[in-house]
């Protein structure tokens, strides 16, 4: 990944070459991540129904905005490392466990696949936050910011779970 100015220290310079191009794959695999999620919340918040699922089916109406805008945000930081954001030829589905459910009323199995989906994406920004280290720290906190985010996706539908659970 050759840079295209003069910066002679820090994630941008020659010599963070690799690591940028390290970082940069990481940050493709995070926008892939919210990109899939946004699908799937799009769908199942259309899908579900009955009285029990509103509240669920609302909540990720509103989560796909969350996760656009941090699609959004990595497509922004993949390029400012003098990436290119991924099209959709580049697209490969991973979230068997989050998709539409055959039966509408199946709330259960909506939010034990969001915690899921959340639980992964938090585990894999905390990969990117430790590549970061030392290194790269605008993407880092950009990458604490959206996983303080996903925490708090991951809390709420945890609470979702414990209601169904009594």
């Amino acid at each position: 990944m050759a840079t295209k100015s003069k910066v002679s220290a820090g994630i941008l310079s020659d010599a963070q070459a690799d690591k940028r191009g390290e970082i940069v794959t990481l940050l493709e695999r995070a926008y892939w991540m919210e990109m899939e999620t946004v699908m799937n919340y799009l769908a199942i918040s259309e899908t579900l129904d009955g009285i029990r699922a509103h509240q669920v089916a609302e909540s990720l109406a509103s989560d796909v905005k969350d996760e656009l805008g941090h699609a959004q945000a990595f497509a922004a930081r993949i390029k400012d490392l003098y990436g290119t954001p991924p099209g959709s030829m580049d697209f490969t589905a991973d979230q068997t466990y989050l998709q539409p459910p055959a039966d509408p009323t199946d709330v259960v199995s909506v939010i034990k696949g969001v915690i899921q989906a959340e639980a992964g994406a938090i585990e894999h920004y905390m990969h990117v936050i430790e590549v970061c280290d030392g290194v790269d720290w605008a993407t880092q906190d950009m990458v604490i910011e959206i996983m303080r985010d996903e925490e708090g996706h991951l809390r709420e539908f945890e609470r979702f779970l414990k209601e169904y659970d009594k």
